[in-house]
């Protein structure tokens, strides 16, 4: 499946789905944080949603924003499509485990993830991205570091250690934060009225 992804499709739809697959991975990740009792535990399992992007080539947009100075116009384009493709896969996530006996649960722990980042001021929610975009950018660097000089353990350590500091420090990611918002049932919207 992955390779059909990748070899023998237009390039546009083969991003969009990496995209998607990307959004579903995250999910997966939001949901074993949010369904684990322990704060460290869940940062650890999380990290394998972004293991398993970098490791399958999949496209994920806080891994490739910090990318765009170094790269063509063409790039910016399709880091868009890259975000449109991590959302949707994100809200295929939710939707899905909202048919789950994990529902209930998601539910009201992301109501709770949701509540912090909506009551927070604006300036600290740039702040919290910014701090999060450096991470994601250093844990996908890492990974290409790690590829370069053939080390397994700066693979996974590169990865893991960037991510499970963002999740404990509850710094804004933007996908992450698309999958929690689908799964409080959270929208600008509901936003704007607090």
């Amino acid at each position: 499946m992955w390779s059909i992804m990748n070899k023998g499709t237009n390039k546009h739809i083969s991003l969009i789905l990496n995209a998607v697959l990307s959004g579903i991975m995250i999910g997966v990740g939001g949901s074993v944080y949010l369904l684990c009792e322990n704060k460290i535990a869940g940062s650890f399992l999380f990290s394998f949603g972004l293991f398993t992007i970098v490791q399958r080539g999949f496209a994920l947009y806080t891994g490739k924003v910090g990318y765009i100075p170094e790269n063509s116009p063409v790039y910016i384009i399709e880091t868009l499509i890259t975000l449109i493709g991590n959302i949707a896969g994100t809200a295929l996530t939710a939707i899905m485990l909202q048919n789950t006996r994990f529902s209930q649960a998601i539910h009201e722990k992301a109501e709770i993830c949701m509540a912090a980042k909506t009551s927070d001021s604006i300036a600290s929610q740039i702040i919290l991205g910014a701090f999060c975009g450096i991470l994601m950018y250093l844990a996908v660097d890492n990974a290409k570091e790690s590829r370069k000089n053939n080390s397994d353990m700066l693979f996974v350590f590169g990865i893991c250690i960037p991510v499970m500091i963002f999740i404990i420090c509850g710094f804004n990611h933007s996908i992450a934060d698309a999958f929690y918002m689908f799964s409080a049932g959270t929208f600008p919207k509901d936003i704007e009225r607090r």
